[in-house]
């Protein structure tokens, strides 16, 4: 076979599938029938598309039932015991402070601590509390319960000073 009947042959093959494949591609145009639908012929199904701004937590919704699950003296005693710490993450809506390393006044051991209040309400059990050392080393469980009472501490006197206890 010489190299101009090859090449040839490579051209007409090339334009062959790019025939089949345009035409392929263009799906005939006959009728569809009326049980077919495409997502063009349905309600629009794309999610509403909003801003997410730190504003928007504290605007009224126009959903009343769409809140913040997140008690707000359990949040702002978190982030007035721990203020020494740097705040490297927060997400209102899930209840989750992230801060970086730092060390308590007086202390001499730095730690960070990952903060998720989980519940609406007023409880202990609505916080979670977990401090970790430089290089993932453990803290000592008594800190941990120094620093999580502290918290709840500061969250009652919050309560109290608004007069809704």
């Amino acid at each position: 076979m010489s190299f101009a009947r090859a090449a040839r042959l490579m051209i007409a093959t090339t334009l062959c599938a790019g025939l089949g494949m345009g035409l392929a591609a263009c799906g005939g145009g006959g009728a569809r029938p009326a049980d077919t639908l495409t997502m063009a012929d349905g309600p629009d199904m794309r999610p509403e598309v909003r801003g997410t701004r730190i504003q928007d937590v504290f605007r009224r919704s126009e959903n009343p039932n769409q809140t913040v699950g997140v008690n707000k003296y359990l949040w702002n005693a978190s982030l007035d015991v721990l203020n020494f710490l740097p705040i490297q993450t927060v997400d209102p809506f899930t209840g989750v402070i992230q801060t970086g390393f730092g060390t308590p006044p007086g202390g001499g051991r730095s730690y960070r601590a990952t903060i998720q209040i989980s519940d609406p309400a007023l409880d202990a059990r609505s916080l979670r509390l977990s401090l970790q050392g430089p290089g993932g080393a453990a803290v000592e469980p008594g800190t941990v319960r120094a620093v999580e009472d502290a918290i709840l501490t500061r969250a009652r006197q919050l309560r109290i000073r608004d007069g809704r206890l």
